[in-house]
């Protein structure tokens, strides 16, 4: 069995349990985005308090697109993982349309079971639950569904270490 620890820090860490048996197209992409360091420097640019909070825009804007696209792994689009949206998932950010999540990802703050089936999960967090609540705390402007931070935190490393069983399924991205 394959095991992936996903650890993101901003000073401090979180680390999530990723799940490749349950969404191999989304683990494998984040995975390989993250030890590529694309997610390095990043901004957390989206907190809503008792919801989410939001990275891996290029440009710190999540209005930006990625130049590719994922299979969408949920019930909704024909896969169901099992995983749900429990404080501390972590689940791929996307357009109104089902194979539209590319780099950007959320951490659940609060249960957030609404976004069941209809959003990538693809992980839980294991420790850091602190820092969670502490970037959900960050004052905030802007519109409701947008809330940008004041003063943006920046992931300094996003990292996945894979022990156990087999590599991680090439990855497979949509044009």
């Amino acid at each position: 069995m394959v095991n992936a620890i996903v650890t993101l820090e901003d000073g401090r860490a979180m680390r999530f349990e990723l799940f490749p048996e349950r969404a191999p197209v989304t683990v494998a992409s984040f995975a390989r985005s993250a030890n590529e360091g694309f997610y390095d420097g990043l901004g957390v640019c989206r907190i809503v308090e008792g919801y989410v909070i939001q990275s891996g825009s290029p440009d710190n804007d999540i209005m930006t697109d990625s130049d590719f696209h994922l299979f969408g792994e949920f019930a909704e689009n024909g896969m169901d993982t099992g995983l749900d949206h429990r404080r501390g998932a972590i689940s791929m950010a996307r357009d109104d349309a089902p194979d539209t999540a590319g780099t950007q990802f959320f951490v659940v703050h609060q249960d957030a079971h609404k976004l069941d089936s209809r959003y990538a999960a693809f992980g839980y967090m294991l420790e850091g639950f602190d820092v969670l609540d502490s970037l959900a705390s960050l004052p905030t402007s802007g519109k409701e569904s947008w809330n940008k931070p004041l003063c943006m935190p920046l992931l300094r490393s996003v990292r996945v270490e894979v022990t156990g069983g087999e590599a991680l399924p090439p990855v497979r991205r949509l044009p």
